[in-house]
């Protein structure tokens, strides 16, 4: 593989995850609009907030490897190199990270009033 190309990629995960790739891919876009639209709302990161849902996107990142083990035919035993635990690294980093802006999103906006500073 002497070039990189995204539709691989694509194919290679409408394979593992089939329809729910689609549903993650319309749940993240819906979860980034909220957020901008939250930072625009309190104008900032309101602290409190965020340090709640970074604990919760620990939690996110555990659920991203545990989907990530269902989907494939092989688990984490199975980690030989550095680019399978990069990987693996990675998959937990981008769960941890969807679920803070995810659950950031929806705390703001079920709040009902934006943060006074």
């Amino acid at each position: 593989m002497k070039e990189l190309d995204p539709m691989v990629f694509l194919a290679v995960f409408q394979e593992m995850l089939g329809p729910m790739l689609w549903v993650m891919l319309i749940v993240a876009a819906l979860a980034v609009a909220a957020f901008v639209g939250l930072l625009v709302r309190d104008r900032g990161i309101v602290s409190r907030r965020l340090v709640r849902a970074e604990l919760l996107g620990l939690l996110g990142g555990i659920v991203a490897l545990v989907i990530m083990a269902q989907v494939s035919s092989s688990g984490f035993t199975d980690a030989g190199g550095p680019a399978d635990w990069f990987l693996i690294a990675l998959v937990y980093g981008v769960g941890a990270v969807a679920t803070t802006i995810l659950t950031y999103a929806a705390m703001g906006w079920m709040s009902g009033q934006p943060t006074r500073r």
